[in-house]
């Protein structure tokens, strides 16, 4: 077996076992509802802030005991804006709080995302064993099976890219969503 082979089966063997790991992860938990979940920072005393430039002025801890929640789609890479958003937020207003959260898709589009790694593994499964699968059915293979198992390299590949595909499309919920003290500031959702 040459590189190229081994590399063509090594990679969506590599898929299907990460797939196969994150298939039942939770989804990740709801952003707080109340503002009593948090835990605030006390105020530190304005004689104790010094500006860092003489025209700049401190008026008594503007962010001290503010929370911003921002919740943004980490798969459609809006981490990068939300960490440069909090840096901004913590270099302007010392003393806020800043959360990051991601904003999971809804409920339907996750559980067909959990879906599709199965109909993946199922399709490449009747691909590789049909010949054994229908008969143990009791069943004569499909005259599509015969069209697939033609060209199985390409039918395994094509299954994988689409279910691939699919699921990262199922767990992208396009949001960029940023609350200050629970209250909607802005909201950026695709």
């Amino acid at each position: 077996m040459d590189r190229l082979n081994i590399l063509l089966l090594g990679l969506p063997l590599f898929l299907l076992c990460s797939d196969l790991l994150n298939l039942f992860t939770p989804p990740p938990p709801p952003p707080p509802k109340s503002a009593s979940h948090h835990h605030h920072k006390p105020p530190i005393p304005s004689e104790n802030l010094t500006p860092d430039f003489p025209s700049q002025k401190i008026v008594g801890g503007i962010g001290y005991g503010s929370t911003v929640n921002i919740n943004f789609c980490a798969s459609c890479s809006y981490r990068g804006t939300a960490i440069t958003m909090k840096r901004m937020l913590e270099t302007q207003f010392p003393g806020i709080d800043v959360v990051l959260a991601n904003y999971p898709p809804p409920l339907p589009k996750r559980l067909l995302a959990k879906v599709v790694p199965a109909v993946q593994i199922g399709v490449i499964g009747i691909v590789v064993a049909g010949e054994q699968i229908f008969p143990m059915l009791g069943m004569t293979p499909p005259p599509w099976y015969y069209s697939l198992r033609a060209n199985r390299f390409g039918s395994i590949a094509s299954t994988w890219l689409i279910g691939n595909f699919l699921q990262s499309f199922l767990q992208s919920s396009g949001a960029f969503e940023v609350y200050c003290n629970d209250d909607l500031v802005s909201d950026l959702s695709i």
